[in-house]
């Protein structure tokens, strides 16, 4: 949803190189550099997962600016007892990675819109910055 809603922009691949979706934490070790020490310890939805996330697609893609999002969409918790609609937001550039946590409710299309919103207004702040 996130690259989706980046490219709708006409002339977005001036400034978007690509990204990953990666639901399963093999994905998210092998095309994003996520240690297993993370996904072990923390579980894939935590701060250091969205952190390392935020800055292996950084890396992967060679740009100033990554973001990623990380959490339970439902319906319910999940495996590790994560409650549904827990969501980490990880921004990442050059000098730093800074993560957001937030509790989005219930129901999967109002968390996924509400965190993919809040991902682009993180980005938006920060380019403001610059």
């Amino acid at each position: 949803m996130l690259g989706s809603r980046l490219t709708s922009v006409a002339g977005s691949s001036a400034a978007f190189a690509g990204g990953v979706i990666a639901y399963s934490e093999q994905v998210k070790a092998s095309e994003l550099q996520v240690s297993p020490e993370s996904l072990e310890k923390d579980s894939a939805v935590s701060e250091s997962v969205a952190r390392e996330m935020a800055e292996g697609a950084r890396n992967k893609f060679g740009t100033d600016f990554a973001l990623s999002i990380t959490g339970v969409a439902g319906p319910g918790a999940d495996d590790r007892g994560n409650p549904e609609g827990l969501v980490y937001i990880g921004l990442a550039d050059k000098s730093q990675a800074v993560v957001t946590k937030h509790l989005l409710g219930r129901g999967r299309s109002n968390i996924r819109t509400r965190a993919t919103q809040i991902a682009l207004t993180m980005l938006w702040e920060r380019l403001a910055k610059s």
